[in-house]
């Protein structure tokens, strides 16, 4: 049991999307939100002293599109090399020149490495490209990743960070954790809730501090200090908290 009754003052709600919004599906681009979850974050991002941004290692506008969502929800991309409208400077430029160049002689190589092995996809991002192995048989996805990592991932200037039968390869460094830690000092919120289910989201849950809650969505191992089974039992943990922050304290 999660108790949620000790966030009653300005509050940053943080989410992963895959696998903690969306459940896992077979093709990247046909994720989409339980609808329980997606109204409980619109509600949310609504309700007083309340801010939702969703964290994603999808790129941005990737994210904004199998989410759904937008302003007044936050979205981060590319594990926090991205932020979305009214997070950051929209005029500043991702990349540098000497960064896209780098990213264009990754998406070469990784490409020519692949070479049609069947069940491998490249996803390509703003900072990078994902290289996905969760559809290929598993001799073939061990085979591609060993070869990104004694690869691609040993290049200087590319930042390699491993998932659930994913390397996400960028050509600059930033984290979920250093997002979040980010929009906390902007924002100046009381506490932080962070809902994750990747080896990535680690880098939250690190993070967190006493008066933070961490929810591990899923199996393995994790430094989040509470844990729900699946997306469908984050949606009723999401519409619980939604009723705790429209309703006046004191109610």
């Amino acid at each position: 049991m999660i108790d949620l009754s000790a966030l009653t003052g300005p509050l940053l709600i943080a989410l992963d999307f895959d696998g903690v919004l969306s459940p896992i599906v077979p093709v990247p681009s046909d994720a989409r939100p339980l609808p329980e979850s997606a109204a409980a974050v619109r509600a949310l991002a609504e309700a007083p002293d309340t801010t939702v941004v969703l964290v994603s290692g999808r790129g941005l506008a990737d994210l904004a599109t199998v989410s759904g969502l937008g302003p007044p929800v936050g979205l981060v991309g590319s594990h926090g090399g991205e932020f979305g409208p009214g997070l950051a400077d929209e005029d500043d430029a991702l990349l540098t020149a000497e960064q896209q160049t780098l990213k264009d002689k990754l998406t070469h190589a990784l490409a020519d490495l692949v070479d049609g092995a069947v069940g491998v996809t490249l996803e390509d991002k703003p900072a990078g490209v994902a290289v996905h192995v969760r559809n290929a048989e598993p001799e073939v996805g061990a085979r591609v990743l060993d070869a990104v990592r004694s690869g691609p991932c040993t290049w200087a200037g590319v930042d390699a960070i491993e998932g659930k039968a994913v390397i996400d390869l960028a050509v600059l460094q930033a984290t979920k954790g250093t997002a979040v830690e980010a929009l906390r000092e902007k924002l100046g919120v009381e506490a932080v809730l962070f809902a994750g289910d990747d080896t990535t989201d680690e880098t939250v849950f690190r993070s967190l501090r006493p008066g933070d809650i961490g929810i591990k969505v899923g199996d393995g191992e994790t430094a989040a200090t509470h844990r729900v089974a699946d997306p469908r039992e984050l949606a009723g943990v999401l519409t619980e908290l939604t009723s705790l922050r429209r309703t006046p304290r004191g109610a």
